[in-house]
């Protein structure tokens, strides 16, 4: 997880260019998303949630200043107790990131949402991440997943992903005069190389499958005709004693 030292590397251009991307996807998510509680997992200083209409909005993180201290494999939260769940690059800095997958499966209420974003390694931010190796800090001493692996992680679980998107087309560069002059290749990233962001976004719902027992139509509409017939023998018996009866009377 970010230290405070890995935090101050939002505040560089670059670290500001992809804020200001990542805000912009994350409001646009929250907002349509209703409920009772909402968590927001991973980089505490930055506050995903605040465009949700969700009246109870909690910060989770291993440092401060989340409001629960807790390791994003381990949540402290009750089982399908969660409507809206945010993991912003929690799944590349984690040791176990399928266990973390389980458990955000585990605390979301059924029809519940994840929305998740991660580092693309098949992108011009994975060369650099390739090329720099973890020494160079955040974001690069990280380990980037394909989207295809998390998606796969995801179905397996029963996250149904339901949407997503990609930002940071642009080299990482982390000056403010070339991301300025790059700035063409957002609109051409979007329509000419759609993969190849350096970051993308995913949202998945859990989906629960319910057992319905179907009763076959055709019993109610075979039953009267297999009867039928019985009760016409039964009546024509019943007609041949009475005229019988009636005979013997006579």
């Amino acid at each position: 997880m970010l230290s405070k030292l890995d935090a101050g590397w939002f505040e560089t251009p670059l670290g500001q260019h992809l804020l200001f991307r990542e805000q912009r996807y994350f409001d646009q998510a929250v907002s349509d998303v209703f409920g009772f509680n909402a968590v927001q997992v991973g980089l505490p200083h930055i506050d995903f949630l605040r465009n949700s209409r969700i009246p109870l909005r909690v910060h989770c993180a291993v440092e401060a200043p989340a409001q629960v201290n807790a390791d994003p494999m381990f949540l402290p939260f009750e089982s399908q107790s969660l409507d809206l769940l945010l993991l912003p690059h929690v799944l590349e800095f984690s040791a176990n990131p399928h266990q973390v997958l389980r458990e955000a499966e585990r605390v979301l209420r059924p029809e519940g949402r994840l929305v998740l974003a991660g580092f693309n390694p098949r992108s011009l931010w994975g060369l650099a991440h390739q090329l720099k190796g973890s020494e160079r800090g955040y974001p690069w001493n990280g380990t980037f997943l394909n989207i295809s692996r998390v998606k796969d992680w995801m179905v397996l679980l029963g996250l149904e992903v339901a949407g997503g998107s990609m930002c940071c087309y642009r080299p990482p560069i982390n000056r403010e005069n070339w991301l300025r002059r790059l700035r063409f290749m957002e609109p051409a990233g979007d329509r000419w190389w759609a993969m190849g962001g350096g970051v993308y976004f995913l949202q998945a719902v859990k989906r629960v499958q319910g057992m319905h027992v179907i009763l076959p139509q055709w019993k109610h509409a075979v039953a009267p005709r297999l009867l039928a017939p019985a009760a016409k023998v039964l009546n024509s018996k019943v007609i041949n004693l009475n005229q019988h009866r009636i005979s013997r009377e006579l």
